[in-house]
């Protein structure tokens, strides 16, 4: 026996996220939903719980496609005969993470290409999602090249096949659904923009909230079957709804000033492109079709601005999605005057921006209040199940393992260090006990184009764009041994019938067997972890000299971004280093946390060069195949306890091999050269501060030609 999902009219008060997904269903051209929100907000049982709510379907019999008999598309299976159509639930289609491309776009019958020698296409899961919900959970987890084809498949609504000797298209309409938590890492602005709307899900802080959640989640896992059973009246009313407005939106009128309205509201927010204008066009019309009406209003206009243009008000990916409401309010005050009355669209009850006891404010969107897209549901419909309540320590605690104090000891291998002497000075000699130097916060300036940093010789880690690797995609340069290919290597299609030639001149055969099958060795570029090691002591005090510091490492987390690596962010100052951010996708996080670095005390260079030594150490046991650059930014001085310049030159001299980047902030007239001297003894690129930028590497050509 099947156990039935949870109820989307039992959810309870999450008004944004239920309007979103229901609009979406409406009109599967708006081009999906995108639901950013923390770990334990169920995002995934409201998105599997809307399969349920939507209204059955009719299929031509025996087409792989599912196509509609009602209106007949160019289909590879057809021409359709006149057989009866068949009746089936709508699908939700599930996208892996770790999903191949062949997977998702459909591909050759590798077994029939090769045991009979025809070539046949294989659907894959586009094809099955046709008519459907295709759902991507972590999507910002997936490749870039599968998010793209996801994508374009969504706003063209075919899939075009072109490889391996295919030429295929087949219709491919279906609403696409993403989850992701932005705390494991962002997508990136282009790929955002293509997801029709947005919704940023947070936890409750209401008790009475959080206790009906918990009380409805209890009472389903106990009995799914009669919980499922109490709201299965609602549920049919809502599919009835649905039904309902999927006919009605083709009559919905979108007026002039409606149409006008809406540009408007994109003009002054400054979004790129057009696509922001036509999401929002025929978002308003589903969400008008949803409340049964048959023009356009006011309501329709701004639920749908609050849904489709945060996510592409973004000018940077360090920037927060959000809309300001006011704005908008006195943006459609202009176009559209209220004509509700007072309150008028302000109280529209699936309106993602106000809800019952919402005070209007931004950014949540609609986390609170009960009510939903079912109207008439007890005690509102809207708030998806949630396990618990969300993890707000993105910081490790004080007491973390990767954390070292002054006094901690160095990893095996490495010597060790002198208790963390608060009387030590600049060379390390007894100097007299001294107050501790006040700490001061540095904001970071506009980030800048970063000079390519890469990791020495050839990798075999994930596909990414910073160093050379050996991986699944990218330049074809041999074949794997037979028997052994690498996980995910493509088929190398030359040297397989090669093999089967060989097999055919020994043994007379005439059709290539499964063994015969070779793969190709790719060389393309892996993703790197970026440890930042950020010296934010008092020898890098100065205001004007940490906010340089603070920039180039922003720069620096913006090339991160864009290359699609994992980061971390260790700093050093006072009596020891810490471990801001641990290794993480999200440079958001990283970034957020850069700007609360203060800067002041002594410097506990060894301490530092220890803890990044102990997190590469640590981050190797969890995946062997990713290679660490370490970026070293530091002036080279060390106060911390007796011979402090001499510990971090022994640490520096028993440094790992691993590709370390050293960016010199010392300053001034008179430089001793410390940093440079670390750098030698580590085996580092040494690099001035001032040659971050993308841009100084033409000034050192330029200076050079001129001498």
């Amino acid at each position: 026996m099947v156990t039935p999902s949870y109820p989307f009219t039992a959810i309870v008060g999450a008004p944004a996220l239920s309007t979103a997904l229901l609009v979406a269903a409406v009109s599967p051209e708006i081009g999906g939903v995108l639901v950013r929100g923390e770990k334990g907000t169920a995002k995934s049982t409201i998105v599997r719980a809307l399969t349920r709510v939507l209204p059955a379907q009719e299929v031509v019999a025996g087409c792989r496609f599912g196509c509609d008999p009602a209106q007949p598309e160019t289909c590879p299976d057809g021409p359709h005969g006149s057989a009866p159509p068949l009746t089936r639930p709508a699908r939700l289609v599930e996208l892996p993470v770790g999903a191949t491309e062949d997977r998702v776009v459909g591909s050759l019958d590798l077994r029939r290409a090769l045991g009979e020698g025809r070539a046949d296409y294989q659907p894959g899961l586009l094809a099955e999602a046709h008519r459907g919900i295709l759902y991507v959970d972590e999507v910002n987890l997936l490749h870039d090249h599968l998010v793209d084809v996801l994508l374009d498949a969504a706003a063209m609504g075919r899939n075009t096949v072109e490889r391996d000797g295919i030429s295929m298209s087949h219709p491919a309409k279906f609403t696409l659904v993403g989850t992701m938590n932005p705390e494991e890492g962002e997508l990136r602005p282009q790929l955002l923009d293509r997801f029709g709307l947005t919704v940023e899900v947070r936890a409750s802080r209401d008790p009475d909230e959080r206790t009906e959640v918990v009380r409805r989640r209890l009472a389903f896992d106990a009995d799914p079957s009669g919980f499922a059973a109490r709201w299965a009246d609602d549920e049919a009313a809502l599919t009835a709804r649905l039904a309902q407005a999927r006919e009605l939106a083709a009559r919905v009128r979108l007026g002039d000033r409606a149409l006008r309205a809406i540009s408007g509201i994109c003009a002054a927010f400054d979004v790129d492109g057009l696509r922001a204008d036509i999401v929002t066009a025929r978002a308003a019309v589903a969400h008008a079709a949803l409340h049964e009406r048959e023009e356009v209003t006011r309501a329709d206009v701004r639920a749908a601005a609050l849904l489709a243009l945060p996510h592409r008000r973004r000018r940077s990916p360090f920037d927060e999605p959000g809309l300001d409401e006011e704005m908008l309010d006195r943006l459609l005050d202009e176009e559209l005057p209220d004509d509700d009355g007072p309150d008028g669209p302000k109280n529209d009850p699936d309106d993602p921006g106000h809800g019952p006891g919402d005070d209007g404010g931004g950014g949540d969107h609609g986390q609170s209040g009960d009510h939903g897209p079912n109207a008439g549901a007890p005690d509102g419909t809207d708030q998806p199940p949630r396990d618990g309540g969300p993890d707000t320590s993105a910081a490790p605690p004080a007491d973390s393992p990767g954390t070292p104090d002054g006094a901690a000891s160095p990893d095996p291998g490495l010597p060790p260090q002198a208790p963390a002497d608060d009387a030590g000075s600049d060379d390390g000699a007894g100097a007299p006990p001294r107050a501790a130097a006040p700490v001061g916060v540095a904001p970071a300036g506009r980030a800048y184009r970063a000079r390519s940093l890469t990791a020495g010789g050839l990798g075999r880690g994930s596909a990414g764009r910073r160093s050379p690797a050996l991986t699944t995609r990218g330049r074809t340069i041999g074949v794997h041994p037979a028997g052994r290919p690498a996980p995910g290597a493509p088929v190398h299609l030359p040297a397989t019938l090669r093999a089967g030639a060989l097999r055919l001149g020994r043994a007379g055969r005439a059709t290539v067997a499964a063994e015969d099958v070779r793969y190709a060795v790719t060389r393309g570029k892996e993703a790197n972890l970026v440890l930042l090691v950020v010296d934010a002591s008092g020898s890098m005090a100065a205001r004007r000299r940490m906010q340089e510091v603070k920039t180039a490492v922003l720069s620096l987390l913006m090339d991160a971004y864009q290359r699609r690596d994992r980061v971390g962010l260790v700093t050093f100052r006072g009596t020891g280093a810490e471990l801001v951010v641990p290794p993480t996708s999200s440079v958001e996080v990283a970034a957020a946390r850069l700007h609360e670095v203060g800067h002041g005390g002594r410097t506990p260079l060894a301490e530092g060069l220890v803890l990044a030594h102990r997190v590469v150490a640590r981050e190797r046991i969890r995946d062997r195949h990713q290679r660490a650059l370490i970026v070293l930014v530091t002036d080279g001085r060390a106060t911390v306890g007796r011979d402090a310049v001499a510990r971090a030159r022994q640490v520096a001299d028993r440094w790992p091999g691993t590709h370390t980047v050293l960016i010199d902030c010392e300053t001034g007239p008179v430089r001793l050269g410390l940093a440079a001297d670390i750098a030698r003894r580590m085996g580092a690129e040494h690099l001035p501060l001032e040659q971050v930028a993308a841009g100084s590497i033409v000034d050192i050509v330029t200076d050079r030609k001129a001498a």
